[in-house]
Order: structure tokens, then sequence, then C-alpha cells
């Protein structure tokens, strides 16, 4: 393949691609300051579980954006495990079981989740004190979670988009120090059986000679697995084996067992449960832990703010230090006692170190091997022909697309595949290949569809600054329906005090009809994730009389809530329906209406 202007260099790889990957730049005003990292993919087509967006298959040719916080903590910032143990963060390891949090509707709670990678590098230190003394080390780029958010311990770098930081008094939101566990020494250990077996006793209403004793046997059923692997875990360490019983029925749930037959086992099972005269600090919490719940209280328990976990300092150790971070299956874990956020961006070579801010527009990933893969895919007896959308998480047709020319490739395959397609853009490069998808409608469900969020001059440029001209966008709709392919127009996102004024969503509506747009819908702005904060960062710097409204509007939620939903909308009314969404099962339509559908903000 030929390529004018252009540099190739093999030094320049982001961390986790692999030695095979090529970066790629070009010399043009366009690209000027992007690197575009060439990939192998594994496979080419996604599947997206659940129905309820309208397909169930993309095509993702580029990756414009992954998650930023890399390379964060000191190695002896403390993780609470889920055992309610913590460990030195350099110590942990992948697969090992800790604490996070997950959003349960509006609200965030504690999670048990697995370690899914770890690794290290040096990074500028700074020192985050607390209120009550917590020190974290960790690197500006490093994010806690707060009242308000996500933040960031630092600031942006210069030439970077601002994003939201910690300042002094911030409330941050985790368990604190005091919910990991103690060490569990001997004697926690033995206060810990102790109370476990007497807590069964109690729950089984047992009326027999000792808990859950026949003779010289011992069995104890639980219907936390957790807890009862921790039990049999002590009961080895004081020389009781034990093996573990199928499930049975415990106060309406599941329960599992473990059981000794040994009496000498139950012998020292009947010293293990007895209460030493003057118990150990060590051996009373461990005793707490397990007839109160302990540590695993905090499972399903909403997240809050613990006292003294206000931010007192941030400041700067000027100097680098040797750092650690982890990607877990919640994205998060805790720190110190601080819910934390991880680096969810290294799981996989295609999840890459890449920010949701200025790297979600500067470090473009390209799966130079797409089109191969998606051939081979369509062609497995087992493909059942269903829609495939494209332009679901970034953009299809930006600008890149213009150089490597994957979608022309992609679009045959399909058509030999007999498989329908809807597309979602915001630029009029699609018209480059008018004449492919013109072939295609003839034979098989086609959408192009664009998104116009503006017409207005100052909002476009503020929200939309890389973008091709929305009025470029109207004309190729209008193209695209004087040549018999389905397309519509999308109102996408319509952002409350900056883009959903009647007076501005009227001349869209107005342009889409002269288009002779098949369908028109609107969808209100969501914050998922790190583009709250991108989000929150640009509001802070470009509109910060609509800061107070956004934080109300999502604060614990991605979502604006019904009636917020519908007075950002109010102005659209949307009509029409692709031909995909009249077709058959096999070939519906995206649900272009949906919140799904909103795409990149920047």
């Amino acid at each position: 393949m030929r390529w004018d202007e252009q540099r190739v260099e093999n030094d320049l790889r982001l961390p986790g691609i692999g030695d095979g990957t090529v970066l790629r730049t070009f010399d043009v005003p366009e690209a000027m300051g992007i690197n575009f990292h060439e990939v192998k993919a594994r496979s080419a087509l996604n599947h997206v579980p659940g129905a309820r967006f309208g397909f169930n298959w993309t095509i993702n040719p580029y990756r414009g954006c992954s998650h930023a916080c890399v390379y964060c903590l000191a190695g002896d910032t403390r993780i609470l495990m889920a055992d309610g143990t913590t460990k030195p963060l350099c110590e942990i390891g992948v697969g090992d079981a800790i604490y996070g949090t997950a959003e349960q509707g509006a609200e965030r709670r504690y999670e048990r989740t697995r370690v899914l990678a770890h690794w290290r590098t040096v990074r500028p230190a700074y020192r985050l004190t607390l209120e009550d003394g917590t020190e974290l080390i960790a690197s500006g780029d490093h994010r806690f979670l707060g009242e308000r958010g996500w933040r960031y311990v630092h600031g942006a770098p210069a030439e970077s988009p601002p994003r939201p930081r910690l300042a002094e008094r911030e409330q941050l939101l985790g368990p604190g120090r005091a919910a990991a566990a103690p060490r569990p020494s001997r004697e926690y250990r033995r206060g810990y059986l102790s109370g476990m077996i007497r807590r069964d006793e109690d729950l089984a209403g047992a009326t027999r000679r000792g808990p859950g004793r026949d003779g010289g046997r011992l069995r104890l059923a639980l219907a936390d697995p957790e807890s009862l692997g921790r039990a049999r875990d002590y009961l080895a360490e004081a020389g009781v084996r034990t093996c573990r019983l199928g499930s049975g029925t415990r106060g309406g749930g599941q329960a599992v067992a473990i059981r000794t037959a040994s009496r000498r086992g139950a012998a020292t099972v009947r010293e293990l449960m007895r209460r030493p005269r003057s118990p150990s600090g060590d051996w009373v919490r461990g005793y707490l832990d397990a007839t109160n719940g302990g540590h695993r209280a905090l499972a399903g328990t909403a997240v809050g703010g613990a006292p003294g976990l206000r931010v007192a300092s941030v400041e700067p150790l000027g100097i680098a230090m040797e750092m650690y971070d982890i990607t877990t299956g919640t994205g998060d874990f805790i720190a110190n006692g601080v819910v934390s956020h991880n680096c969810f961006a290294r799981r996989t070579h295609t999840y890459l170190d890449l920010n949701a801010g200025r790297d979600f527009e500067r470090e473009i990933v390209v799966k130079v091997n797409l089109p191969e893969l998606l051939r081979r895919e369509l062609a497995r007896p087992t493909w059942r022909r269903e829609l495939v959308a494209l332009g679901t998480n970034t953009d299809p047709y930006q600008w890149v697309e213009s150089r490597y020319r994957m979608m022309p490739e992609i679009l045959a395959a399909l058509e030999a595949a007999g498989t329908p397609v809807s597309v979602l853009t915001k630029s009029p490069l699609a018209m480059r290949d008018v004449e492919l998808f013109e072939r295609m409608a003839k034979r098989l469900p086609v959408s192009v569809n664009l998104s116009v969020p503006t017409l207005d001059e100052d909002a476009w440029r503020a929200t939309e600054p890389h973008t091709p001209s929305p009025a470029a966008r109207l004309d190729a709709v209008a193209e695209l329906r004087r040549r018999g392919i389905d397309s519509g127009v999308l109102i996408a996102p319509l952002m409350p005090g900056i883009n959903d004024d009647p007076e501005q969503v009227r001349p869209i509506v107005e342009r889409a009809k002269k288009a002779g747009a098949s369908f028109l819908g609107g969808v209100a702005l969501h914050l998922r994730g790190e583009v709250k904060d991108v989000f929150f960062g640009w509001l802070a710097a470009k509109r910060p009389d609509l800061l107070p409204d956004y934080e109300k509007l999502y604060r614990d939620r991605a979502y604006m809530r019904p009636e917020q939903r519908k007075r950002a909308t109010r102005a659209v009314r949307g009509w029409g329906k692709s031909r995909l969404r009249r077709a058959k099962p096999r070939s519906s339509s995206p649900s272009l209406q949906g919140e799904s559908s909103q795409g990149a903000l920047f």
C-alpha cells in the first residue's frame, strides 16, 4: 500500500499493544499531532448483549478512546481484599479477590471483584493527605471518587483540556481505614472460628450437644461460600481437615457446608470454640466479624463518605517514584479506605493506555486486518445475517478513514454475505461510498444516518471543533435520499442550555424535512464513566455558568431522569422509521432514538 506524506515509527508504541504494532503519523494539517496505532485485531464482529438497542452486532474499525488513570499508586498502598484484610498494592496478584464498587440504579454499592491485570512504572509523585491522617502517594493522573464524582489528583497538563481535580475540604467516598479487618493473627483466627461455629448453631437453631456436632463429627453450613472458605482455611491451619459437601438449603436460600468426621478434629473444634477468660483484642474482633458479619456487611451496602475522608492537602513531592496499578472487574478498588479508579484500559491488547480526554482525539487505534477478519467471520455457517451497526462507538468515517479506506471493503463483505447494515456518522465522507450504498440498498436493508447536534456556529465549534460542518451533513442526507437510500437525522446529544433550545432545534428539523430525511430523532445527553469527567472539565472551562445545573442533573447517575430527558428533547418532534425498523426481526434497525446512540461527545 502506498502512502503520501507519511512517517512510520516503530519505537513509540503504546504500552500493552505489543511488538507487531506500527505507529504512523501524517504530515497534513488535519492530522497534525495525531498518532495512528496500527494493530491486528482478534475479531471483527462485536456481539452486543441484549436486544434493547435494536441490533446485536457492531463493527468498530477504529478505536478513538479508552480510559485514563495509569500507573497510579505507591506500592505500599493498602488494598481492601474480599476477606476484609488489606494487602500492599505491590503484592497484589492477578486473580486476587478484592472490593470494588458498582452503580446499581441511582446508587453506587460495594461489590466483590477480581484483579484482572497488575503492572508498574515510574511516575512523578504527589502526596494526598486526608483529615484523618491517611496519606496516599499517587500520580497526578490518578482519580479518587468524591461526592461530586471522579476527581484527578492534579489538573490537566499544559495544552490539554481542563479536567476536574481534587480540592481542599473535598469529601472523598469510601469505607475508611477502619473497614479493613486486622491482620489475621492466631488469636483473630481463633475468635473468628469460635464466632462462626456458634453463629451456625444459632442460625440452625441447634439443640444438640455442641454446634452442628454428632459425637465426633462437625458439620458447618453457611449461605456465604466466602465465609465458609475462610473458616475452612482457618481450621486447616489449626490441624482440622474438612471436606466440602454439596449445596443445600439454609434459611430459604442455598447453602454450602464443610464437615469433619474425625473425633480428634471435633475435639480441636471444641477447644477452638471455648471463650478465653481474658480475650485479646484480636480474638474479640475475629469473633465479632463472624457473628455480626464483620467486613462481609460491606458487600451490597451503599458507598458513602466515612468520617475523616475530606482532603486536607495535595502536594507534589518533586520526585519520580515506582508506582503500581491494577485493572479490576468493577473498574475500581479501595485504596487506604478510599474508592480509587483503576486503569480500565489494560485487560487485553485492544484496551490501551489512553484517556477519555485528549487521547480520544490524538491516539487513534486502527485495526488494519479488520476487513480480512470480517470476510472470514461472515463466511461461517453459523452467521445468521443479522443487522450490523457501525458508528455506535467511534465514527467509522472519521478523518483517518480517508487514508485507510477500510469502509469500502467492510461494506463489500457485508453485501457479499447478504447482511443488513446501518451506519451512524458525523461525516459527509460517507458520500465517497454512496454508489456502494446505492447498490446494496437495491437488495438489502441499508441505512446511512447523520448525527447533527446543532446548526448554531458557536455551539458547533465549541462542542465539536474537529468535525465536519453540520450543514454539510444535512446536504449528505439529501443526496442519500435522492438516490433512494434510507437516511435519517439524529439530533444528538441534546445538551440543556447549550443546544436544546427550540429556536436552535427548529432549523435542523426544517432542514431535515427539506432533505427528505426518512426519520428524525433526538437523544438527551448521557454521561457514562470517564466521559462525565471530560464533559464537566469542558463545562468548567467553557460554560462555568451551567456547571451547577449539570451537577444536579447527573449527580450519581449517567442519565437524566425521565422528566428531565423529556424536557431536553421537547423541541424534537420526530417522525418516520427507517426501512430497517419495518423489516423482519433478523434485519431490524438500530434504535437510533435510544440512549445508546449518542456516540462520542468530542
